[in-house]
């Protein structure tokens, strides 16, 4: 088997569903497998996938194991040459994973390989390929200071490496993941990510970012950013240190000033929404939608143009999770364009404004 994608879930059954969909589309023509593992949600994530997805194999930890062994628990079961570690929030395009296994293949000595990410609303996420984030970094980061943190040195669409990839989207070789020991489970969340790319950087591999392909990450969802991120945050990048750094009185100390500042200055980012006109994006007029989510949707048959406080809600049953993933991450700077994705066969739209706080989902009937 070529590759095994693991999405590692916790409460979020919508974001799950649409992740399953556009991960199922982008694997038709890759022998593969999707390793769903669950770590004890309250709401019906599991039945769901039971459900909609009975060829998904599903994984019911007992408790929360936290990050790191959940996808550990996942790996030790995953019979793919190849891992794609996935967050729930993610959508990606049907090429993303045979592009990436092409350039996979293509290079020798290769540790994990990152894409280019983006929020809900097309902004680039930075943190898409970022730099080891030594003690002197993190402090500029928490200052704002963020040029070092991230690997600015790579164009956001180029290739080249990178040290360090977020854990919401990571593809490698099982050997390669094997080799390190996988996720140190000494951390529950945050800073695993750091902590696995150092890892397979310091065993003489070669991280690289992969900017040919797009993957929107919904990020809010998955954790909503809040005082408690904060500490367990800067708490990990404490972990990572002690793990990996020379301890001295003076290091220590720089350590516990970021961890403290970057708690206390760690703000929850509210939007506000001013939508006043709805486009659904469609081959028809969708008048169940249109009723259920009680505004005046207008038929466009292609993205003409993107036009502020307008909300467009993309319908998969029409474009491609490609064309999708294209109109959000081709919105114009400054542009206060929103967007929504209605699934194929799904009876919801989803999305989210921020990736900071939590997204929404709208429901209708079936009927």
């Amino acid at each position: 088997m070529k590759l095994s994608v693991i999405i590692l879930n916790y409460n979020v059954r919508h974001f799950l569903e649409l992740c399953i969909k556009s991960v199922q589309a982008a694997l038709v023509h890759i022998d593969s497998e999707i390793i769903v593992i669950d770590n004890m949600s309250k709401d019906d994530s599991c039945e769901m996938v039971k459900r909609q997805f009975p060829e998904v194999k599903l994984i019911e930890n007992s408790k929360n194991y936290g990050f790191s062994k959940g996808n550990n628990i996942a790996v030790k079961q995953a019979k793919g040459e190849y891992l794609c570690i996935l967050n729930p929030d993610t959508v990606v395009a049907e090429d993303t994973f045979e592009l990436l296994l092409k350039f996979s293949e293509e290079k020798k000595n290769l540790g994990i390989v990152g894409c280019r990410l983006v929020d809900g609303q097309g902004r680039f996420l930075p943190e898409s390929k970022r730099n080891i984030p030594t003690p002197g970094v993190a402090i500029k980061k928490i200052l704002g200071l963020t040029k070092a943190y991230y690997a600015n040195h790579i164009s956001e669409k180029s290739t080249g490496l990178a040290p360090v990839f977020v854990g919401a989207f990571m593809c490698l070789k099982k050997t390669v993941y094997d080799k390190v020991n996988g996720f140190d489970e000494d951390y529950f969340m945050y800073g695993e990510d750091i902590d696995l790319s150092y890892k397979i950087s310091q065993a003489g591999y070669d991280n690289m970012y992969f900017g040919k392909t797009t993957a929107i990450h919904y990020k809010g969802e998955s954790t909503l950013k809040d005082k408690v991120y904060a500490k367990r945050f800067y708490g990990a990048m404490q972990i990572f240190y002690n793990k990996h750094f020379k301890s001295n009185f003076v290091f220590d100390a720089l350590v516990w000033f970021g961890v403290k500042l970057g708690a206390a200055f760690q703000k929850t980012s509210e939007y506000e929404s001013n939508t006043c006109y709805y486009v659904l994006i469609s081959s028809e007029k969708n008048l169940r939608l249109q009723e259920a989510v009680k505004y005046p949707l207008s038929l466009q048959s292609k993205m003409e143009f993107y036009t502020d406080h307008t909300e467009y809600i993309l319908d998969n049953n029409y474009l491609s999770f490609k064309s999708i993933i294209e109109i959000i991450s081709n919105t114009p700077k400054n542009c206060t364009a929103t967007f929504k994705i209605l699934p194929k066969n799904s009876n919801f739209i989803i999305g989210s404004n921020s990736s900071t706080s939590r997204g929404s989902v709208i429901s209708f009937d079936d009927n």
